[in-house]
């Protein structure tokens, strides 16, 4: 399994995040190094996220409780 192409973000918590649209699926590599990896996850969530004037708040907010969520 690759990555794909991940963009470095403006957070305290979160490095980069990446999207594949192919399979819906939204990666997340936090600042500790862990990388997560979100599935069903609609193009628009991912480009609000990516435009959120806080990452990690709106990951807890509209991500986690929404997406099944796995370690890459």
């Amino acid at each position: 399994m690759t990555l794909p192409d991940m963009e470095p973000v403006d957070s305290s918590n979160i490095y980069r995040i990446g999207y594949d649209s192919a399979t819906e699926e939204l990666y997340v590599e936090f600042s500790n190094g862990r990388i997560y990896v979100y599935s069903g996850v609609p193009q628009s969530t991912y480009d609000e996220l990516f435009t959120a004037d806080s990452k990690g708040s709106y990951m807890n907010r509209e991500i986690k409780p929404n997406y099944d969520c796995r370690d890459f």
